[in-house]
């Protein structure tokens, strides 16, 4: 289904690398959410698959496939866009625990000793 959305093999130059290979490398790491440079090496180097995953982001290859998917599922009736979020999953991130119910409080602190505040006045 893809194949026909994807860029052919250049005219001048070296050989790409197969199309499937590398867009199931992508999908590997987008699924998995590990970063390049951990791709398993049966997909070929991690350099290939991400310039290949911006440069496909940056022409709007992406978008167009996304679009084209779509519009089979929904043409099959095979896609159902009712979805459901369960909040009981949602984490806060590590630095808002904690934090102030009223707002950022400065605390009036006075240079010197307690002593000589004493003395002075």
């Amino acid at each position: 289904m893809l194949e026909p959305l994807l860029p052919a093999q250049p005219a001048r130059g070296g050989q790409w690398r197969d199309h499937r290979q590398v867009v199931n490398a992508i999908c590997c790491i987008k699924r998995t959410g590990s970063p390049w440079r951990d791709l398993p090496e049966r997909y070929g180097p991690w350099k290939t698959a991400y310039q290949r995953f911006r440069r496909w982001a940056a022409y709007g290859t992406w978008a167009m496939a996304k679009k084209h998917v779509v519009a089979l599922a929904e043409a099959d009736e095979d896609i159902d866009w009712d979805a459901q979020i369960d909040a009981t999953i949602v984490r806060v991130h590590q630095h808002a625990a904690g934090a102030r119910k009223r707002g950022f409080r400065v605390a009036n602190r006075q240079h010197g000793k307690p002593s000589d505040a004493r003395a002075a006045g």
